[in-house]
């Protein structure tokens, strides 16, 4: 047997998973895909966000929480492990309301979501004086703020560069170039590559996003994931803008201002539109005037995966034991529990934490 575990796809998530299972002494090889392939690592917002989630489902607001809740001590280790810094802050995060009515309607959820959570849902309603005081750049249309204390932001390219250094570290094997076609199971798994590399192990976690969608049913997954396409703007390097993140833009660690991101089914369509971009770019101007002087200088579409309901998805199969499907919509957020909690799972001990919520289970016709 080459390895403990092969791993099928090697963007934030398959690379986080990686990183707890060697971190346990486990031997593991990543598959990752070719440059061409739709790469959500490389086109999210970068949020470690817990605010809204949990909403239909208050298991995922707690998986959310425990994972922001251990994002400083990940990012400091990988830095230390690794000289590469990975941006990380974590001072509260807004979603912005143009009308009293929006505001008001989600303080109710919020507050119907705090009481299912024990508690443990700590936000402040800001109106718009009050907002004004902590982002001065506020526009006048903004009535105001929901103010979540346990969000925040980082650097996504950086953290997805840190893990693929200390994944080798470690000792894991990172493949690159590599389209899985086949996974079969005559003793351990074997796993089968276009170009004819084969790798055989003992487990296989199938983390490939949207490769899911091909590779689900072999494992004898449902994965009934769906692509959604995030289009972003990023603007030139402007003097400090934005003191907190939001859903509607961002100041990232390098001084530009990422503004985002699009909802679109649109299929398998990673384009930018003029449509896209415009609306965009108008919804952050409404934000923060000041931003109609900056310039722009990239923007990009990438698709997103997303589950019927929106949450993770955790399965081991019934027709092969010992495959696991992970795949969920908020990599970036739920790296650091990928990374530190996940393996517990996995590797079935009794600190594994109650994944039920996230089963496929749920998807059954009745």
């Amino acid at each position: 047997m080459d390895t403990d575990y092969v791993i099928v796809g090697g963007g934030v998530v398959g690379l986080s998973v990686a990183w707890g299972l060697l971190r346990r002494g486990r031997t593991v090889t990543v598959l990752d895909g070719e440059d061409g392939s739709f790469r959500a690592s490389r086109g999210n917002f970068g949020l470690v966000w817990v605010q809204s989630k949990g909403l239909r489902q208050p298991r995922y607001g707690q998986w959310s929480q425990h994972s922001a809740a251990l994002w400083a001590d990940f990012s400091k280790e990988l830095a230390e492990n690794t000289g590469m810094d990975v941006p990380l802050e974590q001072k509260g995060g807004y979603d912005l309301h143009f009308s009293e009515e929006s505001l008001q309607a989600r303080v109710t959820q919020y507050e119907a979501l705090r009481d299912q959570l024990g508690g443990d849902y700590p936000f402040d309603v800001l109106g718009h004086n009050a907002l004004r005081k902590e982002e001065p750049n506020i526009g006048p249309t903004v009535v105001g703020a929901i103010l979540h204390h346990q969000d925040g932001h980082a650097n996504p390219l950086k953290l997805l560069t840190a893990l693929a250094a200390d994944v080798r570290r470690l000792g894991g094997q990172v493949l690159t170039g590599k389209t899985v076609t086949d996974v079969s199971k005559p003793d351990g798994f074997r796993v089968k590559c276009e170009d004819g590399t084969r790798v055989d192990g003992g487990r296989v976690i199938l983390s490939a996003g949207l490769g899911a969608m091909q590779l689900g049913s072999k494992l004898g997954f449902k994965a009934p994931i769906r692509p959604q396409r995030g289009q972003v703007l990023i603007t030139e390097k402007v003097p400090k803008l934005i003191n907190r993140p939001s859903l509607i833009a961002r100041q990232v660690d390098e001084g530009g201002i990422q503004i985002g991101a699009t909802n679109e089914e649109v299929g398998l369509d990673d384009r930018v539109t003029q449509q896209g971009m415009s609306g965009l770019a108008a919804q952050a101007i409404a934000a923060y005037p000041a931003l109609a002087k900056a310039q722009l200088v990239r923007s990009w579409g990438a698709l997103r995966v997303l589950s019927p309901d929106g949450l993770p998805i955790y399965q081991e199969s019934a027709e092969m034991p010992g495959a696991f499907l992970v795949t969920c919509h908020s990599g970036i957020t739920l790296a650091a529990a990928h990374a530190r909690t996940l393996p517990e799972w996995l590797e079935r001990t009794p600190d594994a934490p109650d994944l039920e919520a996230f089963s496929e289970a749920r998807f059954s016709i009745s």
